[in-house]
């Protein structure tokens, strides 16, 4: 099995990501907003296919680890490499989580949970807006 090299670091000025994202995604990816629960568009989508970063395109989730965790956001057991993502620890609204971000462009894309199905136990609850679907 090969190991794929991360992507070279994505860095653009905030007038950039402006220009290039909508104001969703802007909101989400660089300012760490979220998604009203069950208001995304691929929280209830299931079609083949990869989940690539809105912000940089880098492949993050494949739909074969996608799964309905009712929680309102979609939910994968892992991404596609470790590599592709970074984790930060998140204290911010009285609450202790693990954030989950692009680690190509460190766009905000949810967080990470111990509460998935087998075999990682994990479940990333990830914002719609975050993410762009590439069909099989």
């Amino acid at each position: 099995m090969t190991t794929k090299s991360p992507a070279a670091r994505v860095e653009k000025s905030e007038q950039e990501w402006r220009s290039e994202l909508t104001p969703m995604q802007y909101s989400v990816l660089r300012e760490k907003a979220t998604e009203r629960p069950f208001s995304g568009e691929y929280d209830h989508s299931f079609d083949p296919g990869t989940y690539v970063c809105a912000g940089c395109g880098q492949p993050l989730f494949s739909s074969d680890e996608k799964f309905d965790s009712g929680c309102g956001w979609p939910s994968f057991s892992a991404p596609v490499a470790s590599e592709t993502i970074a984790e930060e620890h998140d204290t911010s609204h009285g609450m202790v989580r693990t954030e989950v971000l692009c680690a190509r462009c460190h766009g905000h894309l949810g967080h990470v949970f111990d509460d998935g199905p087998g075999p990682t136990g994990l479940r990333y609850c990830i914002n719609s807006a975050a993410l762009k679907h590439e069909p099989k």
